[in-house]
């Protein structure tokens, strides 16, 4: 599977996430999500389009550039774009991720 890239954008942070088949690592800005967002509010954000979409959980690895904005803002901006990405591979997934 080759890399799918999408963006996502909140206020004034952008995402840009890089998606490819793994074993379910999200790194932001070169370090661990859970590292980059150390809140569980904000962790959750970022987990929830693989926790609507069962079947991804633990199959994609996502890489991202965050630019902008806050640490919400980010999280929010990260959880979109990791939808749109999921949406480019399934397109039926994109009224639950909506």
């Amino acid at each position: 599977m080759e890399i799918i890239n999408a963006t996502g954008r909140r206020k004034t942070a952008v995402a840009r996430v890089y998606l490819k088949e793994g074993s379910g690592k999200i790194t932001v800005n070169g370090k661990d999500y859970k590292e980059y967002f150390p809140t569980v509010m904000l962790q959750h954000i970022v987990e929830q389009p693989f926790n609507e979409i069962e079947e991804t959980k633990g199959k994609y690895d996502v890489d991202v550039n965050l630019i902008g904005g806050g640490i919400k803002g980010q999280a929010e901006a990260l959880r979109l774009g990791i939808s749109r990405a999921l949406v480019k591979i399934n397109e039926e997934w994109r009224l639950p991720l909506k």
